[in-house]
Formats: structure tokens, C-alpha cells, sequence
């Protein structure tokens, strides 16, 4: 077996790998005998069917297989016995000539893969990044204060339609009446809740329950019948409200404070305030830190000026998706493409170099982090240790959520790893502003 290989322009090189016969007949011997054991031919026992049969029918093809594959594994073979680093995969090259298996017994394959471009920053003081700090304001603290006293709130009766009210309505077709059906203008739209706005307890209308209730499940709740049954249901109905109820923030008082805060760490409204504050700071500093990173993304891509072999990865992208994707296509997402895969070679040429390690302790603690934030979504900010170690454990058997877990905390040393090198710039900006800029980015 003799191995070439060629340079190409614009980052990308080929290996032209010829293969004599004597380095697949071996193999080809062997799975001609495979078939010849399995081939079941009318006028033929099993397993009796003369071997020249056997190569007129399969020996073309094994002699393809097989030598393709000695051709792959020794592409493979050379580069890394060379030291070589290439970018995303070796691919069948366009150079690749005509092939005849029947006939020919030394064949030539030609391979493509794209040259790894060196990385060589040199990081120091001198460089400067700019971590964006989302200033708190009192528009921010009201909002998330009042979220918060909402999780300890109540309902009470009101006697008129303001915005966003809880109200209890009797419907009624003719043919069905439906007492203490609840609609939640907190759900709908300020056009939706518009023709209520005003209206007291005793307001009559005619509604197309279709249009109060967007989904058939809650349809067929509120109307006490199976989903399949409302297609024969008349959907048009009058409507009075019954009851009016606004939902109340609780009173800042010792009931609630025992309530809130058992552990007796928050005791007054100047506490509760200095507490929301700290909650929204961890909170934008989440938001802060995940801009912090495009920025270091950015920083390093522009700073390396890495010579991609760009065309070269256009072509190998569309082989690795077997038509899934016309180049047209390819080149029309190519650019942010581009600049994810250059961040990933980046992160990789980092943790390579500074031996970076994530170890299983450390993705436990993010799985357990992961799971405490996605219980507190719904409404349980202090979750049973239980209950976080068993949901973290199964995302970490999660094959996909597994590696979304290291890749993570792998980007997270490597931004560490460039933050400890450089200057970093803290600027304070309006939450409007910081919109715009991560949009940006």
C-alpha cells in the first residue's frame, strides 16, 4: 500500500492511497466464504454452491468493499501516525477517478480532509474584554418583588373589571349551563380582555366559547364532556359574570415574614428589599456571565484570525449529510456555522494546551444546580435533596443532557482560563440596553 499526500489550496489536502491486491484478497477470501456459507441459490444446496458462482455474483462488490475499507483505515492510520490535525472528517475527494473492481487488482482512493489551522494566542494584560453589568432598577424590583409576593398572595372580591381579574361566569346554550365556569383574563391578551374591562358582577354577553377557551382539553373541562364530544356542541353562548376576583399581594406583616422566611432571616420590608435585590443581581449576573462569554467567543475568534479551510468544510458538510442539505443551504447558515465550529477548535486547542479537566463531582453539582433551577420554575425554590439528587442522576444517564453538561462546564474553565490573562472592564448598563447588545452578539 503506498500513501501520497498532496497539499490543496485554501487550507485542505489530499492522500492518495493505492491498494494492491495483497492487502485485501485476505479479506475478500473471507467474506466471499461467508457468502458462499450463507447463499441459498435455487440449484443449490445451502452451503454447497460452487465458489466461482459465488465470486461471479459477490466478488465485485467485496473486492470494493474491502479495499475501501483497507484504503479508510490506513487514511486514518497515516494521519495519526503523522501527527496530523485536521478539521471534521476525511471525505472522498473530487479527485477521486473511476474504479473497475471486475477487472483492476490495484486501486486508487483519494481522500480529502482540511487542514487544522494553528492556534497561537498569546493572552496578557494588555487585552481587554468587556463583562456588561445589568444595572437593578426600580421599574426591575418592583416587578420581581411582586412576583414574589404573588407565590403568598390571595384572591379577593372586587366589584369591577380592572385588567387581569379571576371571574367566575355562568354559560348557557340552551341546550347545556354551565354554573362557576372560570375565565382568567391573566391569560389573555389586552385586546382578548378588552370587551370585560369595566364590567361588573352581573354583565351579560354572548361569547364563542371556541374563542374564550383556545384549547379543546380546557374546552371540554370547563364544559364537563370528552374532547371528541365537542365537535356537536353548540359553541355559541351567553355569558354572566358571577364573581369578580382580583388577586391580592399579601400584607407585609409578621404572618407573612414567619411565612416567607421560616428561617428567620428576613424580618422587615427593608430586609425583604435588600433580599429581592440579591435575587435579581444573581439572576442578571446568570444573564451577565452568558454575554460574557460571546464576548470572549468573539474576542479570541477575531484575535487568533484563524485560517479555516472554509471550502473544504462546505464540501464536507454536505457529505456527512447525504443530500439532507443542498449547498445552497449550507451556504446560507455557512457563516454562523463557521463561527460556532471556530469557537468549539478554539476551546479545544485551550483545553488541550492548559489540560483542562471537568471532573464527575463537578457535573454532578451542575446536574444538581440544573434541576434545583427547574424545580423553582415550578414554584418549589427549596426542593427535597431527594428529589434533586434523583432528578440530577437522571439527567446525567441523559446521553445527550450528559455531554450539554460537560460541554458547559468545559466552556466555563476555558472563558476562566482567559479571564484570569486579561483585563477585564466592568461597565454598567441599562437592562434595555443590554437587550440590544446581546441581540447583537
Amino acid at each position: 500500500m503506498n500513501i501520497t499526500k498532496v497539499e490543496k489550496e485554501q487550507g485542505a489536502a489530499l492522500l492518495r492511497i493505492v491498494v494492491e491486491e495483497a492487502d485485501y484478497a485476505a479479506e475478500v477470501e473471507k467474506m466471499l466464504r461467508e457468502y458462499k456459507r450463507k447463499a441459498n441459490i435455487p440449484g443449490f444446496r445451502q452451503g454447497m454452491v460452487p465458489m466461482g458462482v459465488i465470486k461471479k455474483m459477490y466478488g465485485k462488490g467485496a473486492v470494493a468493499e474491502q479495499a475501501y475499507r483497507k484504503a479508510s483505515n490506513a487514511a486514518f492510520e497515516y494521519l495519526q501516525a503523522e501527527k496530523i490535525d485536521y478539521i471534521g472528517d476525511v471525505i472522498p475527494a473530487e479527485e477521486q477517478g473511476d474504479f473497475d473492481f471486475e477487472n483492476n487488482t490495484t486501486h486508487e482512493f483519494v481522500f480529502e480532509y482540511g487542514v487544522a489551522p494553528k492556534y497561537d494566542v498569546k493572552l496578557t494584560a494588555k487585552d481587554k474584554i468587556t463583562y456588561h453589568k445589568i444595572k437593578i432598577d426600580k421599574k426591575m424590583h418592583a416587578s420581581f418583588l411582586d412576583n414574589y409576593l404573588r407565590r403568598y398572595g390571595s384572591l379577593k372580591d372586587v366589584d369591577k373589571v380592572k385588567k387581569d381579574e379571576a371571574l367566575n361566569v355562568t354559560l348557557d346554550n340552551g341546550d347545556m349551563r354551565i354554573e362557576e365556569a372560570y375565565v382568567g383574563l391573566i391569560s389573555m391578551s389586552d385586546e382578548e380582555r378588552k370587551p370585560f374591562i369595566g364590567k361588573k358582577v352581573g354583565y351579560k354577553t354572548e361569547v364563542n366559547i371556541n374563542e374564550l377557551y383556545k384549547s379543546e382539553k380546557q374546552r371540554a373541562s370547563i364544559l364537563g364532556v370528552k374532547e371528541a364530544e365537542l365537535e356537536g356542541i353548540n359553541p355559541n353562548f351567553s355569558l354572566e359574570i358571577t364573581k369578580i376576583r382580583q388577586f391580592a399581594n399579601p400584607e407585609l406583616n409578621e404572618e407573612f415574614f414567619k411565612m416567607a422566611f421560616p428561617q428567620g432571616d428576613v424580618t422587615n420590608e427593608e430586609q425583604l428589599n435588600a433580599y429581592i435585590d440579591e435575587q435579581i443581581a444573581l439572576e442578571l449576573k446568570r444573564e451577565s456571565d452568558y454575554l460574557f462569554t460571546f464576548a470572549v467567543r468573539d474576542f479570541l475568534i477575531e484575535k487568533a484570525n484563524l485560517a479555516m479551510p472554509t471550502e473544504f468544510m462546505k464540501r464536507w458538510l454536505y457529505t456527512i449529510n447525504e443530500g439532507k442539505f443542498s449547498m445552497e443551504d449550507i451556504e446560507k447558515d455557512f457563516e454562523s456555522f463557521l463561527k460556532m465550529f471556530t469557537w468549539n477548535y478554539i476551546q479545544r486547542q485551550i483545553i488541550t494546551a492548559e489540560e483542562i479537566k471537568v471532573s464527575a463531582d463537578e457535573a454532578k453539582a451542575e446536574a444538581k444546580s440544573l434541576a434545583a433551577a427547574q424545580f423553582a420554575q415550578y414554584g418549589m425554590p427549596n426542593a427535597p435533596e431527594e428529589m434533586l439528587e434523583n432528578f440530577s442522576k437522571n439527567l446525567l444517564e441523559n446521553k445527550e443532557q450528559n455531554q450539554k453538561i460537560y460541554e458547559k462546564l468545559y466552556e466555563q474553565k476555558v472563558v476562566e482560563s482567559v479571564t484570569s490573562k486579561v483585563k477585564v472592564a466592568e461597565k454598567a448598563i441599562s437592562a434595555e440596553d443590554f437587550a440590544e447588545l446581546a441581540k447583537a452578539l
